[in-house]
């Protein structure tokens, strides 16, 4: 039994979320790319998230695997997204990749920051 497995999910990544990112990481033609993930301080809520592409994996980043793609987050930006989810939908407004993050006391009417 091996008690790593059993942890719960700290971040959910979905399928779509991921196949987009592999998308986007194939069509830059470098296999190296991982997705980071964080959370910085701005936006109209106070916290905002962010999406970046990079090649280094820092030592203290938390790092999960779906579908080919390799997800960092820093320790800080962490603690803002235990239990959120990172989903990529397609509607109306366009296409974007949505926290869903039960952390987040209010967002902002885009999506893109909140406040704890």
């Amino acid at each position: 039994m091996n008690a790593a497995t059993e942890m719960p999910t700290p971040l959910i990544f979905t399928d779509a979320a991921a196949a987009k990112v592999k998308q986007l990481i194939d069509e830059e033609g470098n296999p190296n790319l991982k997705l980071r993930v964080f959370v910085t301080g701005g936006g109209c809520s106070g916290f905002q998230y962010g999406f970046t592409f990079d090649e280094n994996q820092a030592e203290d980043d938390t790092v999960m695997e779906k579908g080919g793609v390799t997800l960092l987050i820093d320790p800080m930006s962490f603690t803002y997204l235990v239990g959120a989810e990172i989903d990529y939908q397609e509607g109306l407004e366009g296409a974007q990749f949505v926290i869903k993050n039960p952390n987040a006391t209010s967002t902002c009417g885009c999506g893109s920051s909140f406040s704890v």
